[in-house]
């Protein structure tokens, strides 16, 4: 293996090359250079934008092909997602939704009828969905949802809050985790798709977070919504299910933070051997040296791990242990990387200019989304012994 400024990676062969290529083209020429905008107006990619992802097929790339999608492997996706968050989260944050987020639970999870209503305007980009699962006194602890969708003649009617919305208020539908029946804990939950037209939804002021600054991000609250029956997407008592899917959310989100320390260590990797000091380049010096190692270490063992998430696809569904196996350390990686990158830039580190900061503050968003790096080391655990472990006793 030898080790290149432009792309760092222990994979012998890349199956996606070619869309890999394209993506790096498109990402760099297109939203690259709106990047910066974005973060400082804490504004999302536009309409026209999102809609140009559509017609260049990458808003489809893991769906059917009878809606408009290209059927393929989800690591195909993941390539494309890893490219464009180097240079540009909000871009592929559509990328991530659309083919990894809740169009992938009612691609997988949904009636017949809801895939033909919703998943081809997700793929040509007119619409998107966002989910819905946080709540003011529920994060980590999903199964402490209050929010109800009680049965009312023909359909449900939605009432209760949901917190950290990605998404929230730009989104034209919302997976909505709430329970249908008054079973206690997971029993009782299930999910319904609201969409933000309907009668009593509305939504918080934007959130003004660390980073994610091209994401937006808000409350979402429903007053007697009502929502047709047709518009449950898993019932009460389903809830497995639900969390199964959500490991294909979880793939895009350790994705997402490969990227960000595979963009901090393609900077460093150029910065080290452009920038000299006392006569000589930064990588002459042996303290120079040890970070950059343990950031190629760290990229490295990371990258290895999502791509053994990615391997372990099964009737679209990656298994669990893989999945938190590679979140858990993609994230924390991404956190020291961009931090030691910005250590080995110095002062240039610190400035806007350099776009490390910008790295840094994504990457512990990317790390709280999707179930944190403890929650992970929980599931791991579970997972490995086979048990369920109650957080309450």
């Amino acid at each position: 293996m030898k080790l290149e400024v432009e792309a760092v990676t222990v994979s012998v062969v890349d199956e996606h090359a070619e869309i890999r290529k394209l993506a790096a083209q498109v990402a760099e020429e297109v939203y690259a250079p709106m990047a910066e905008e974005l973060d400082v107006t804490r504004t999302p990619i536009s309409l026209e934008e999102r809609k140009r992802l559509g017609d260049l097929g990458f808003l489809g790339i893991a769906h059917p092909e009878r809606f408009g999608g290209s059927n393929a492997p989800l690591s195909q996706a993941l390539a494309v997602i890893e490219e464009f968050a180097k240079v540009c989260r909000p871009a592929a944050f559509q990328v991530f939704e659309s083919n990894t987020g809740p169009a992938q639970v009612i691609n997988h999870l949904g009636t017949e009828e809801q895939r033909e209503r919703l998943l081809p305007d997700i793929i040509t980009g007119d619409k998107t969905m966002a989910v819905a699962i946080s709540e003011p006194d529920a994060g980590s602890a999903a199964t402490d949802a209050r929010t109800t969708a009680r049965p009312v003649g023909e359909g449900f009617v939605v009432n209760g809050a949901k917190r950290w919305i990605s998404n929230g208020g730009e989104a034209d539908h919302y997976l909505v985790y709430a329970r249908l029946s008054d079973a206690p804990g997971a029993k009782g939950i299930g999910a319904i798709i609201v969409d933000k037209t309907m009668p009593g939804v509305s939504f918080g002021v934007p959130e003004r977070l660390m980073g994610f600054r091209g994401i937006p991000s808000a409350d979402v609250m429903f007053d007697d919504v009502l929502v047709p029956k047709e518009n449950v997407v898993v019932p009460a008592g389903e809830f497995s299910s639900l969390f199964g899917a959500f490991s294909i959310e979880r793939m895009g989100n350790a994705t997402m933070s490969l990227a960000i320390g595979q963009a901090a260590l393609d900077k460093t990797l150029a910065y080290v051997q452009q920038r000299e000091q006392f006569g000589k380049q930064l990588v002459e010096f042996q303290s120079i040296q040890m970070m950059v190692a343990d950031m190629v270490l760290q990229v490295e063992a990371a990258r290895l791990l999502v791509e053994r998430a990615a391997s372990s696809v099964k009737n679209g569904i990656p298994d669990a242990l893989q999945v938190s196996l590679a979140k858990c350390t993609a994230n924390e990686m991404a956190k020291k990387v961009t931090d030691l990158a910005i250590q080995v830039h110095g002062g240039n580190g610190y400035t806007e200019e350099y776009g490390l900061e910008r790295l840094h503050r994504d990457s512990h968003g990317w790390a709280i989304a999707g179930g944190t790096p403890s929650m992970q080391r929980i599931r791991i655990v579970s997972e490995v012994l086979g048990r369920r472990f109650d957080q309450r006793r």
